[in-house]
């Protein structure tokens, strides 16, 4: 089970149907509302679960990345520390 927030879960369950094949069943306690599924299906909607996130993931990735690139100091300033430091060894 899965608690989505206060008083609403998410349960997942492998059950067999009456004719003997595999159904992965997801329901959605608070609505009463559930998927019936064959393994083939929960595997694609599984699949399409894990590509979201990774996208949302890269996704925050590269806002939080830009917002570093933006904060840094510009490339000539940059370039003025370095010449300094450099200029102290020769």
């Amino acid at each position: 089970m899965i608690e989505l927030e206060p008083g609403k879960s998410l349960d997942i369950n492998l059950k067999e149907d009456s004719q003997g094949r595999d159904r992965v069943i997801v329901a959605l306690q608070s609505a009463s509302c559930e998927l019936n599924l064959t393994p083939h299906q929960a595997r694609v909607l599984a699949t399409e679960l894990i590509m979201a996130v990774n996208r949302a993931e890269v996704r925050s990735n590269l806002k939080h990345s830009h917002n570093l690139a933006r904060s840094t100091q510009p490339a000539t300033q940059k370039r003025e520390l370095f010449n300094q430091s450099f200029a102290k060894f020769i």
